[in-house]
């Protein structure tokens, strides 16, 4: 577990920000606001970043408990969305050092949907685009995105997805099997 501190790359203007809508085959068709679209459940395109370090361990972070859904529960790396006009590679390296602290090499390295509606009546409606990293340094949160982080053996994180799955988010348990069997994804990381 680390220190969470105010992490000066975080600048966020949440009533302001965009998301791209897009269709069932992640073609844009539309622009909305972000709170709106999570309203109304609709398709959108997003990414989540999965950082291993030279140990092979996944950093993982708690969500902030004032976060709009999914507040307290353990995750990937980091998560987000590309704003209009905005590549996903830059959206991922941007959001990386924007709630993480860092920025390292990233690759892309599968996509897939997924639809859940949230106790809040909050719905996730993704297209989200998977991207591994490396970095084995220290993260410096934004206390505003993040509440704990920490590196997690791969075996011992399965085993708690297991054991305690209410206290991991849903596209976390939905996607970690395809990037933990990518080994071969790991090794073009610079």
């Amino acid at each position: 577990m680390g220190p969470v501190n105010a992490n000066p790359f975080m600048k966020l203007d949440k009533a302001e920000e965009k998301v791209i809508l897009v269709d069932e085959n992640d073609n844009e068709i539309g622009i909305g606001g972000k709170m709106e679209i999570h309203r109304e459940g609709r398709l959108h395109r997003a990414f989540s970043i999965f950082v291993f370090n030279a140990k092979g361990e996944l950093l993982l972070q708690q969500r902030a408990k004032v976060k709009y859904h999914s507040g307290g529960l353990w995750t990937n790396t980091c998560c987000g969305h590309p704003r209009p006009g905005e590549s996903l590679e830059d959206a991922a390296h941007r959001r990386l050092s924007e709630e993480m602290g860092f920025d390292c090499q990233m690759k892309r390295i599968f996509s897939f949907h997924y639809q859940v509606r949230f106790q809040n009546g909050f719905v996730e409606n993704e297209h989200d685009h998977v991207f591994l990293g490396r970095f084995s340094g220290e993260p410096f949160p934004a206390f505003e995105e993040v509440s704990d982080w920490k590196w997690s053996d791969p075996g011992i994180l399965r085993k708690d997805l297991r054991e305690n799955p209410d206290a991991y988010t849903f596209w976390l348990k939905f996607a970690l099997d395809n990037v933990l069997d990518c080994e071969v994804c790991y090794d073009t990381i610079e």
